[in-house]
């Protein structure tokens, strides 16, 4: 058992247990990525493309805010990873790609771990340089923390709604991101406690599962800012009449 982990360990890293859980996040964000690609119906290299920027997208601006290098730049496994997601969409696709509950439960998956491994490193690099130690009583500034785990967490699914040319879901009335958000605070209250930090972050991942369903299944979100409707029309009507306009006759010659 103890040659297996070390074996485990030098492939995956340090820390096997946590370069684990960014596996598991890794994957579940790449099926969400390349479920959308094949909705779109791109080939195998555009959908591995959209699934690595879901996955990877998010830790990799938190790595680099953090003055650190990207993570998956320490290990190739991370490519392998968002191939076999490639893969099991191909080889599950109703599954992945018709299935709202099968959707809801990857993505959610790797929302939650990559809010959790994304608080947790701020707080490590925090702890141990002295550039991010602003005076708080725990050495690291909590909500700069919580803001990593957030961009952590939805950054990649930005990224890929872009890349295929759809409004990002954070930008909608969904609660996505401040289900992170929740999730993140709730750690805290339960690290300030004196909770050890694995449960602070198993109760943070079943928070955002939890926030999240319950968003869902009784269309709970943030409120839709509205602008004038008579304004929206104005601009409606300007852009039909303007992409509608017919061509200019040509002169009859007397």
């Amino acid at each position: 058992m103890t040659e297996w982990y070390e074996a485990l360990g030098e492939w995956l890293g340090q820390d096997p247990f946590f370069t684990l859980l960014e596996h598991i996040g890794t994957f579940a964000g790449a099926i969400s990525g390349v479920r959308m690609a094949s909705i779109k119906r791109f080939d195998w290299f555009g959908a591995y493309v959209i699934g690595f920027v879901t996955a990877l997208g998010g830790g990799t601006l938190r790595d680099i805010m953090l003055g650190l290098s990207p993570f998956w730049m320490t290990s190739y496994s991370y490519l392998i990873t968002t191939f076999l997601a490639v893969v099991a969409v191909w080889l599950f696709g109703r599954k992945f790609i018709t299935e709202q509950i099968t959707w809801f439960v990857f993505d959610t998956i790797a929302i939650a771990l990559f809010m959790v491994i994304g608080l947790e490193k701020a707080i490590h690099v925090s702890a141990t340089s002295h550039v991010y130690q602003m005076s708080c009583a725990d050495g690291f500034p909590w909500w700069c923390a919580i803001i990593m785990g957030v961009i952590t967490a939805v950054f990649g699914g930005v990224l890929r709604d872009i890349c295929i040319n759809e409004v990002p879901l954070i930008f909608r009335k969904e609660l996505y991101a401040m289900a992170c958000a929740a999730g993140g605070m709730i750690y805290f209250l339960l690290y300030w406690s004196g909770v050890p930090s694995v449960i602070c972050a198993t109760v943070c991942v079943l928070s955002i599962f939890v926030i999240r369903g319950l968003a869902i299944r009784y269309h709970l979100g943030v409120p839709v800012l509205r602008g004038s409707r008579s304004l929206a029309s104005e601009i409606a009507h300007h852009r039909h009449s303007h992409h509608h306009r017919p061509a200019p006759k040509a002169k009859e010659n007397n």
